[in-house]
């Protein structure tokens, strides 16, 4: 079988999206599936080409068996809508005519963006090929969420595209219940419908001890309590909140310390702000490459995950809760909803309430108090992750359904 995945996202970049396409792939070429990924230069969040790459019409490479074709596009950074627009509008032109030419028997496309999904669209109708639409995010309404997008004829222009892709693909994955319950009430078929949640590379990502250089490279001594995010800073994730609480506790205790690790449109923003505020107990690292993740990961004390209080996000789990629990550590989650339940079903937690520094403040004391219960929280959340997000058997749960898809065609 040969499987062509449209991404607007792939390896070296390490955001949600990347990783699940590369882990995914990857996988599938060592089962004896023909696989080629049709994706940009590697540039986010800032919209410029990593080292090594140039934004060219087309660049060819082979990354552990898959076949890249990296397409060219009008680069942006994460932030601005004109500039972000004509980005993925970009991506839907050279991708569409890119897969047009390139043979395969099934064609994926990942969303969001919307208009990658549409570029698949297009190629499986001009190829008369099943086209199997990958929903990692509800588009467009996780964007209006965040007051990126206004209410009006753009949002409405992008739900009926939503609607279309849902309609046209011979079946539809998605990450999450919470999602799947969106899409099946625009009247998708349950039969065509199924749940592969983003999972994590466990061999990767298992527990280990911190390396001293890291620690020290941030400034933090062995002794303190450090808390880390690790991901995209950007609009959904709310991080102010660590400013409260990294101000707060500022006046009470010194060997607390927040590190922020990545890059997105809120970054410097947040920079400037626990500059003016005097913040000397939160760290920014800036962008890290994804192969240092988990050692950056091994010298935090707990992984936090929040998103902005809204309702969208209710139905949510992000990955990096995954990574966070594959390597021992005690999650602290402001979440509500699908992420909370998933942090009471691993055991894994400590769930806050989102955008609430007090909260956090009081979920993280209790964990600096507890050893014996960081310790227990991360032994079960990295069982947990080995039963339901091992992405060596998410791999092939999928790969059945591909094969089923080609299979009926």
């Amino acid at each position: 079988m040969k499987v062509l995945f449209l991404s607007h996202y792939f390896y070296p970049e390490a955001n949600a999206p990347a990783r699940r396409v590369y882990e995914l792939t990857r996988r599938w070429v060592r089962s004896g599936v023909e696989v080629t990924v049709i994706t940009g230069v590697p540039n986010v969040p800032r919209g410029k080409p990593y080292p090594g790459y140039r934004n060219r019409l087309m660049l060819k490479e082979t990354i552990e068996g898959v076949r890249v074709k990296r397409v060219w596009t009008y680069l942006a950074p994460n932030r601005g809508r004109v500039r972000r627009s004509l980005n993925y509008m970009s991506f839907m032109f050279s991708g569409t005519i890119c897969g047009l030419m390139t043979p395969c028997d099934v064609v994926v496309a990942t969303t969001p963006q919307l208009l990658c999904g549409v570029a698949g669209r297009l190629v499986a109708h001009g190829r008369r090929l099943p086209f199997v639409l990958d929903v990692r995010d509800i588009w467009p309404a996780s964007i209006s969420a965040v007051g990126a997008l206004g209410h009006g004829k753009i949002l409405s222009y992008l739900e009926r595209i939503e609607r279309g892709l849902y309609r046209r693909a011979a079946h539809v994955v998605t990450v999450g219940e919470g999602y799947a319950r969106h899409i099946l009430s625009h009247g998708v078929d349950p039969a065509v419908m199924s749940v592969i949640p983003n999972g994590v590379d466990l061999r990767t990502f298992s527990p280990r001890t911190c390396r001293s250089e890291i620690r020290a490279r941030w400034g933090i001594d062995h002794a303190s309590f450090v808390c880390l995010y690790a991901g995209t800073v950007g609009m959904a994730c709310g991080l102010d909140v660590v400013l409260q609480a990294a101000e707060r506790v500022q006046r009470s205790r010194v060997d607390v310390m927040f590190v922020i690790v990545g890059d997105g449109a809120r970054l410097d923003e947040l920079k400037s702000e626990a500059r003016r505020r005097g913040l000397k107990q939160v760290v920014f690292t800036g962008r890290i490459a994804g192969r240092e993740i988990p050692e950056v990961i091994a010298c935090a004390d707990a992984c936090l995950v929040h998103l902005r209080p809204d309702p969208l996000f209710e139905t949510v789990l992000p990955s990096k809760m995954f990574e966070g629990a594959a390597m021992g550590k005690p999650l602290l989650v402001g979440l509500v909803g699908e992420g909370a339940r998933w942090v009471e079903r691993a055991g894994a937690g400590i769930c806050f309430r989102p955008g609430d520094a007090d909260s956090l403040l009081e979920a993280l004391e209790s964990l600096i108090r507890n050893p014996e219960m960081r310790a227990e929280m991360g032994r079960q959340g990295r069982s947990f992750v080995e039963k339901e997000h091992d992405y060596d058997k998410l791999a092939g749960r999928y790969l059945q359904i591909l094969n089923r898809v080609v299979g009926n065609r």
